[in-house]
């Protein structure tokens, strides 16, 4: 009888059988080139983004119900080992669907939805693709965790690292929220600021990736595993609402990860049977400081044109966004649109989800809940149909802000009479 080891088989890559579960290859979204599944993201023949090709086996709506209740319930659909649940994370995702009544009566729309992630183990949803990109560094026996970040991923990658006790080293620019930075530096003591926008962080770290060895950089050298996380998103808003798609759904845009993946989601979900199909149109929502998806949309060409972000919504402030033809291409597609709002739009929507349904967003979401009521306003947006915006992180984080548009309604004497003379009486 040959002996029984513990150790787990491996594959002719080295890396372990199963490591990406059902997860087969890379393959470039621009020419079909495959190749092996590794820490790599730009295609060797045309210099394409990758992603993952999958082989899916049969799943049911039971089994996925059966999971647990974090991103790892769909974990057969992502590029993760059968075994993830078993590995230090942060357990982020099934957060809260919301239907929106009062916003929903104040912009005329008949039957909206909040898909709410500040409720993620820091705030924001950034901690999915995040808990993905661990998976992904664990396999390839990475040895640092990092990030170039615009704050929502710096405090994810540092919380996980902290969790996973890998060593977390994030770079952000030296003018970011001061919330955002002191939600990372509790978790790490390797946070750099940079001198620069998040291009030019995006740029130092792409250098540090190719030349130090065992770096895993969630959005550089392991990003097609990262990007994967926010495919949950779209599969968790389908489960959700009883197994069924919206017909319109509105997605803040920074690089156009997040919209690309929703998407995605929504096809693998139909694909397999789980959800009936059916169209669903895709808005994108940008600030207009930071707005180069929108202004090739609007006008109606191909090409991105970088910009130099100037905008309070820093988390959406990526001026050369990665997949932003793709966003476009997918917006045309279904019918939606990508649409922008200045700052002080940005302030109101923040106010104007606080106020209706008790949901305090940060800058991003306020863009996302600004965008929805331009799309309504110019008639873009069909009222008549089922509505999901979502929103991706925590008012807290972005103080400032509001700072300036809110605060006492009055000071007043401890005594009734002073009351009076407010006019909040009932």
């Amino acid at each position: 009888m040959s002996a029984v080891t513990t150790e787990p088989a491996t594959t002719d890559t080295g890396l372990r059988a199963g490591a990406f579960g059902n997860a087969v290859a890379l393959s470039c979204r621009e020419c079909g080139h495959r190749l092996d599944l590794g820490p790599f993201y730009a295609c060797p023949e045309c210099f394409g983004p990758l992603e993952i090709a999958y082989e899916f086996p049969t799943v049911t709506r039971e089994e996925i119900e059966a999971g647990p209740a974090n991103i790892w319930r769909y974990k057969a659909l992502l590029p993760v080992p059968a075994d993830i649940e078993q590995s230090p994370n942060t357990e982020p995702g099934f957060t809260r669907l919301l239907k929106a009544h009062n916003l929903g009566a104040t912009l005329g729309i008949d039957n909206l939805w909040v898909k709410d992630d500040s409720t993620n183990p820091t705030n924001s949803f950034k901690d999915r693709v995040v808990a993905c990109a661990l998976s992904a560094a664990r396999e390839l026996g990475a040895k640092v965790f990092a990030c170039p970040s615009t704050g929502n991923l710096a405090n994810a990658v540092a919380a996980a690292g902290a969790r996973a006790g890998i060593k977390t080293v994030v770079f952000i620019p030296s003018n970011l929220e001061k919330p955002k930075q002191v939600n990372s530096a509790v978790y790490t003591d390797s946070l750099v600021a940079v001198d620069g926008n998040y291009d030019d962080v995006n740029k130092l770290a792409q250098e540090i990736a190719a030349e130090e060895d065992g770096w895993a950089f969630v959005n550089v050298n392991v990003r097609p595993y990262y990007a994967e996380g926010s495919k949950t998103l779209g599969y968790e808003i389908a489960e959700q609402l009883g197994w069924r798609l919206p017909d319109q759904v509105v997605i803040p845009v920074a690089s156009g990860s997040q919209l690309t993946k929703v998407h995605k989601a929504f096809q693998e979900l139909i694909k397999l049977g789980l959800v009936e199909d059916k169209p669903v149109k895709i808005f994108g929502a940008q600030a207009t400081g930071c707005s180069p998806v929108s202004v090739a949309y609007k006008a109606g060409v191909d090409a991105i044109r970088p910009v130099k972000p100037d905008t309070i919504a820093k988390s959406l402030a990526i001026g050369n966004p990665a997949d932003g033809i793709y966003v476009l291409d997918i917006c045309r597609e279904t019918g939606g649109a990508v649409e922008d709002i200045t700052d002080d739009e940005v302030r109101e929507g923040i106010l104007l989800l606080a106020r209706t349904e008790g949901i305090f967003t940060e800058t991003a979401g306020g863009t996302t809940v600004g965008v929805l009521k331009k799309l309504v306003e110019t008639g873009q947006l069909d009222t008549s149909l089922e509505t999901v915006v979502i929103n991706t992180g925590m008012g807290l984080k972005t103080l400032d802000a509001v700072a300036d548009k809110v605060g006492p309604a009055a000071t007043i004497a401890p005594n009734y009479d002073a009351f009076v003379e407010t006019g909040l009486t009932s």
